[in-house]
């Protein structure tokens, strides 16, 4: 049954939101025709976790203007994020959509390297986005959520790497959600045959009131290309979070690996699937969350196996707080036809006090004999033995809990391959264990 949003947003709102960004027809016309589905289809069903109450309809929805400003007039939060001055050489900074600081280095201009915000590659690479925007990984027709995304797309990047580059430096994105704007984001990756790219992307919150996060990312990669996307999702508990991040890997021996650190403190979504249609393509997804407070969140883990010789790897580790509650539900499914293909997964959640829950769910649905798959998962609350072992060495019971949060995470934060997404979920993991 349909449940009731509210939205103060009509159709004629959302056509001249687009004209006034001078948006090309394709995508003012996706707009509308969404909008239009938002009214008929369903929320997203997340197995355990009912969010027919949760915040989709409450926030403020208006144009942000983009303007090119200094570092020095970035807030803390975010020179933190970006690093020294001088290292900012490739990076994308928006508040509430708007772009207020970018950087890109000349070589990869030259290269024919893409790296600029959702509203500018709609004008000056109209027909290179609209093959790839909402087109086969996400669709808006899903459910109200995607549908109300396309409608009220207002923030992103785009990113397209010409076959044959290999892109040396991260690429690095930070999104900012101030007050009550709801953040409607859409990152749109493209890496053509042999090409290689690592993008890190942060979320974050400032003075935030009730509002809605609705992201959506899109990775496509081609023959022997490889796409490193890390992120580190920190939006503060006003904000309700749908985030649905999707890779088709299309090409033969191409490669995606995911490094997420999902750290909101509000209630949460998570979306996180990966196509593995090449064959010999592969996928790995390394995923670290702390709930804290009453919180409730959904972490969905699917990767798809259409290839032969295809390979992906799961690996997820949470630690609920307080009331907090979560459910980890991983998915390997192996199609008809892709033989030889081998899908692994674990997850395991730490729960730190009587009134928090965790619930993991590894699940393998196999159509092909000829593959190999695997899966292991743990809930559970800390050894009192290994607390005991701590505190008789004279560590305080909070500081006993810290080391052994870091410890159970460790597996995981550890392996991620990008180090400065690795540096940030470290810090983050600090500020929520106290």
């Amino acid at each position: 049954m349909s449940v009731d949003t509210k939205l103060p947003f009509d159709q004629e709102y959302v056509t001249n939101f687009s004209k006034d960004r001078q948006e090309p027809e394709w995508l003012t016309n996706l707009r509308v025709s969404s909008l239009e589905r938002a009214e008929a289809i369903d929320l997203p069903k997340p197995d355990k976790t009912n969010i027919t109450k949760w915040n989709f309809s409450s926030f403020d929805h208006e144009k942000a203007t983009s303007s090119d400003t200094t570092y020095d007039a970035l807030s803390e939060k975010v020179r933190e994020l970006v690093g020294k001055e001088e290292n900012a050489n490739t990076i994308l900074v928006q508040e509430n959509g708007a772009t207020v600081f970018a950087r890109t280095e000349e070589d990869l201009q030259n290269q024919g390297v893409i790296f600029t915000d959702i509203h500018t590659a709609v004008q000056e690479h109209s027909d290179l986005v609209e093959k790839y925007f909402m087109s086969e990984a996400v669709t808006a027709d899903e459910n109200r959520l995607t549908a109300l995304h396309a409608a009220l797309l207002n923030g992103g990047t785009f990113i397209y790497v010409p076959k044959n580059v290999e892109v040396k430096v991260p690429l690095q994105a930070i999104y900012v959600q101030k007050g009550a704007a709801g953040l409607f984001n859409h990152v749109l990756i493209v890496a053509e045959a042999n090409s290689s790219v690592t993008y890190i992307e942060n979320y974050a919150s400032e003075n935030a009131s009730e509002t809605v996060a609705n992201i959506v990312a899109e990775v496509y990669a081609a023959d022997g290309a490889t796409v490193n996307f890390g992120a580190v999702d920190n939006f503060s508990e006003e904000v309700t979070t749908y985030v649905n991040r999707r890779a088709q890997v299309m090409g033969r021996d191409a490669k995606v690996y995911w490094s997420l650190g999902q750290m909101n403190d509000g209630n949460t979504v998570s979306d996180n699937t990966t196509y593995l249609v090449g064959e010999g393509s592969y996928a790995d997804t390394k995923t670290v969350s702390i709930g804290r407070g009453k919180q409730t969140q959904n972490f969905t883990t699917l990767i798809k196996h259409y290839g032969k010789n295809s390979d992906g790897q799961i690996l997820k580790h949470g630690v609920m707080k307080d009331s907090a509650t979560a459910i980890f539900n991983g998915i390997s499914k192996i199609e008809h036809g892709a033989t030889k293909s081998n899908g692994e997964q674990t997850e395991r959640v730490l729960m730190l006090s009587e009134k928090a829950r965790g619930d993991a769910n590894p699940i393998l649905l196999i159509d092909e004999d000829d593959v190999t798959a695997g899966h292991a998962a743990s809930v559970g609350k800390i050894d009192p033995l290994q607390m005991f072992y701590l505190m008789s060495r004279g560590i305080s019971r909070k500081e006993a809990e810290r080391l052994i949060i870091h410890g159970f995470l460790g597996p995981v934060v550890n392996e991620i391959p990008i180090e400065s997404v690795k540096e940030q979920l470290i810090e983050v993991i600090e500020r929520k264990v106290y």
